[in-house]
Parts: structure tokens; sequence; C-alpha cells
């Protein structure tokens, strides 16, 4: 590719990349919306769960859709990847506005089908977004492309949740502890003005097609898609699920941990700063990934691969602070942070290698986390799973798409319709940690909720394993699509 052709595609990927950001403004918003509606509607948890569960199915059930479609009709083929992702957009800005006439009716219900909408939006937009992130530009900087790309959108899930709250309950002298539904509506009929000008901006815009370029590039060996022909991609399928749930469950059960005796206590107003550093870690390690995209000499490269994480911490810390939160505790997390740029220099720019030694540091992460003796030590271990997961989605979802050509839009259904394991694995984490009223005692000395983190531990050794195992299936079918630093296998 001449670098004509890469330079023509950056402002194309800049105003992608806005829909990145609404991904995590909305996603963190959920965090804020889950409390909100236990309180209005005195829900029980397992109910107020039902909000996360209502984003995620949507994921499941849109692109189902998406694939049925394009069974009888290549949807991406026929309408184009920039239409696609157009319309995507306009079903979340109705999602939004479903909120106004929710919130009028006070109807649980009716907030989660608006929620629902938001989410089948998402979908469309994923399965669409994902793969052309990667296809804008050289091959061997497609993942890390993805993962800038995905930096953008930890940045709006780290910032979002503090300004959605600071916009349903102020700051400040000004806060106020008893919220209205009626203070829901202003948010998100701005969400939904702002998806119909991005629907707008995307449809004029320049991006190109690569779906027919793509076509008429490469020969499939089978003309008929079927699944079981690509072990990349079914594995891939298996690892996105893990990915998506070992990265929420790590989150939604760390308050429970922090609550417990052994890790000091710590009640619901004092968790907000811990789950800011931790979707933050996942800024951080985009952050560090988005690095690669750049075409700058290796000192430039090396510098900022200390710069950018520090710039990353520090918005983290900033952002904590403008809310008044307490975040003396976390001056020790940059320990961590330099164990994952470490890492990140030996997987370098190699999709596979990166994934399966990010792996490997998870699990070990959730091993010290485990049996660490200071707790005041351990949860950072398990935060800085956050650091480990954040480049995985782009290398699982480079890996797994590789070699498909013109059944990459279905490919990329498969791999979107996989989020649903955001919904699922929580679950059986949280299952673990309720063993806790039945057996005080815990088990290996330490509380079951404590212990549930064998849950992440084991997603981790998947994920390693997708990570060494998925190349040499490429290799065998001849793919050479992910290239390491030296632009060879």
């Amino acid at each position: 590719m001449n670098s004509e052709n890469v330079q023509t595609k950056w402002g194309q990927f800049i105003s992608l990349i806005i829909v990145f950001f609404f991904w995590g403004f909305v996603g963190s918003a959920n965090d804020i919306l889950i409390p909100v509606f236990k309180k209005v509607f005195t829900l029980s948890q397992v109910q107020s769960q039902l909000v996360a569960w209502a984003f995620y199915a949507a994921y499941f059930v849109g692109s189902i859709i998406f694939f049925l479609v394009s069974l009888k009709s290549d949807v991406l083929q026929k309408f184009g990847y920039k239409k696609t992702l157009a319309a995507g957009l306009l079903l979340s800005a109705v999602g939004s506005f479903l909120f106004v006439p929710a919130a009028t009716m006070e109807s649980f219900p009716f907030f989660l089908t608006a929620l629902f909408t938001v989410g089948l939006g998402f979908s469309i937009q994923q399965i669409v977004a994902n793969p052309l992130a990667i296809k804008m530009g050289s091959p061997e900087t497609g993942a890390h492309r993805l993962t800038l790309a995905g930096g953008i959108n930890s940045f709006g899930t780290t910032i979002g949740a503090i300004l959605l709250g600071i916009a349903l309950f102020g700051m400040g002298d000004n806060k106020k502890t008893n919220l209205s539904l009626e203070d829901i509506k202003l948010p998100f009929i701005i969400l939904g003005a702002a998806f119909i000008l991005v629907a707008i901006f995307m449809y004029f815009s320049k991006i190109e097609d690569p779906a027919k370029i793509e076509e008429a590039k490469i020969e499939n060996k089978h003309t008929n898609f079927n699944i079981l022909d690509y072990p990349q991609l079914y594995l891939g399928m298996l690892g996105i699920f893990i990915y998506v749930g070992t990265e929420v469950t790590i989150i939604s059960n760390l308050p429970a941990l922090l609550h417990t005796a052994e890790f000091g206590n710590i009640l619901e107003d004092a968790i907000a700063p811990f789950i800011a550093l931790y979707w933050g870690s996942l800024m951080i390690g985009r952050w560090n990934g988005g690095v690669n995209v750049f075409n700058t000499s290796n000192l430039v490269n090396t510098a900022l691969k200390f710069i950018v994480p520090a710039l990353a911490f520090g918005v983290i810390i900033g952002a904590n602070i403008f809310a008044a939160h307490d975040v003396s505790a976390f001056y020790i997390y940059p320990i961590w942070i330099l164990l994952f740029i470490a890492v990140s220099f030996v997987g370098g720019k190699n999709a596979g290698k990166t994934l399966m030694l990010f792996g490997i540091s998870g699990l070990l992460m959730m091993v010290f986390g485990l049996f660490w003796p200071n707790p005041e030590i351990a949860k950072f271990f398990f935060i800085s799973g956050g650091l480990f997961l954040s480049i995985m989605w782009p290398s699982i979802f480079d890996l797994a798409i590789a070699g498909l050509g013109k059944n990459t839009g279905k490919a990329s259904s498969f791999l979107i319709m996989m989020i649903l394991g955001g919904g699922v694995i929580p679950l059986v984490q949280g299952s673990i940690c309720d063993l806790d009223a039945t057996h005080p005692k815990g088990i290996l000395g330490i509380t079951y909720t404590h212990f549930s983190y064998i849950v992440p531990l084991l997603g981790f050794a998947y994920l390693a394993f997708y990570g060494f195992y998925c190349p040499k299936i490429l290799k065998k079918q001849g793919v050479s699509h992910v290239i390491s630093e030296s632009g060879g296998h």
C-alpha cells in the first residue's frame, strides 16, 4: 500500500472513531442508570441488572438479524459500509429519543426497550466499524488502528459516567441526592441529536467501501459460507465471548469484593474511583497500543509508549479529582502500568504473540490478586486486568477475520453476537460470590467472593491459548495476514 493511500484514509478514520466514543459513553452511562433505576423503581439487584442484559442481548439479537439478512443478500456488499453504519446510528438515535416517553410514563420496561433499541443500533455499528477500522490502511497496522479506535471508546467510557453523573446529580455544593426521571430526558435528547448528526456526517463522508474492492482482489476457497471451514473464526467467537465476559465480570463483581471485611468494607459511595481506574486502565492500554499506528521513528515510538500512558493516567486522576474523589491510594498504580508497557514492547505488532503474552500476564495478575497477602495491593492486581485486556479485542478480531475475504461481514456479525458473554460470565462469577452466604468459612483461606476471581483467571488462560494457536491455523491456510514488527512471520 502506498503512502498516499494510507494518508488519504486518516480523515476517514478520524470520522469513524467518533462512533467508538459513543459506544463507550453509553456503555458507562449504564453504570449510572442501574443504581438510579434500582432506587426509583424499587428493584432488587437482579432486576436492576436487566439494564445490562437489555444492552448485551441487543448486540446478540442484532447480530443474528444481520446475519440472517446477509444470507439472502450480503448487506455490506449491497449497501456498503458507510450507509449501513449511518443506518445503525439512526436506530440508536430512535432508542435515545424513546427515553423521553419512558420517563414520562415512568415505565421500567419502556426504559429497557429504549436501551435495547440503542443496543440494536450499536450492534449494526460494531459489525461495520470494526472490520472497517482494520481495513482503513496497511494490514500490518490493522489491529493497532482498531486499538486506537478502542482508546477513544475507553475515553468515552472513562468520562461518560462522570459527565452523566454531573448532568443528573450536579456537583459540589449543588449536588442533589434525589433524582427525578425527568432529569434523564435532556441528556438522552442531546445524545439522540448527536447520533443523527454523526449519521449525516457519515453518509456524506468520503469513506470508501473495502467490501467491493476485496471481492475483486480475494479469491475465496469456499463460495458458500460455512463457519466450520474457518477454525480461526469459531475459536475467535469463543474468544470474543470470553474476552467481553472477562472484561465485564472483573469490574461488575469488584464492588462486592471491596465490600467484604477482607478488603476493608468499602461502601458504595467510595466505589466510583475504582470503577473509573478500571475503565481508565483499558484506556491507558489502548492509547499505548494506538501509538503503533503512527509512522514514527523507533526513538519517538519508544518515547510515546511511556508518555501516552502517563497522559492517560493523568486523565483518570484529573477526572476523579474534578469529581471530588480521593485518589491518594492510586499513586502506586504506575508500577502495573510500567509492567504493561514492558509486555507491550515484547508483543510488538504481532497480533497472535501480543494476545498470548497479554493473556499470560492477565492470568498471572489474577493469581497474584488471589494469593497476595495484603488486600490493599491485591485489589490493584485485579484492577490491572483492565490493562492486559485493553488490546485484546482488536487482536482477537484481526485474527478471527483473517482470510475471510468477502465473508468478512458475515464473520463480523458472528463475532459481535458473542458480546453476549458480557451478560453471561458475570453471572457465573456472581453465583460463586453468593456461596459466602451459605459457606462463611470460604475456600483456601479466602472468601468465595475473593475466590470468584478464578473465573477471569480461566478467561485469560483461553485467550492466551487462542493467541498461541490461531497463527498456526492461519499458516496452514496460507494466510500471511498477521504481520510482525519486522514485516514478516
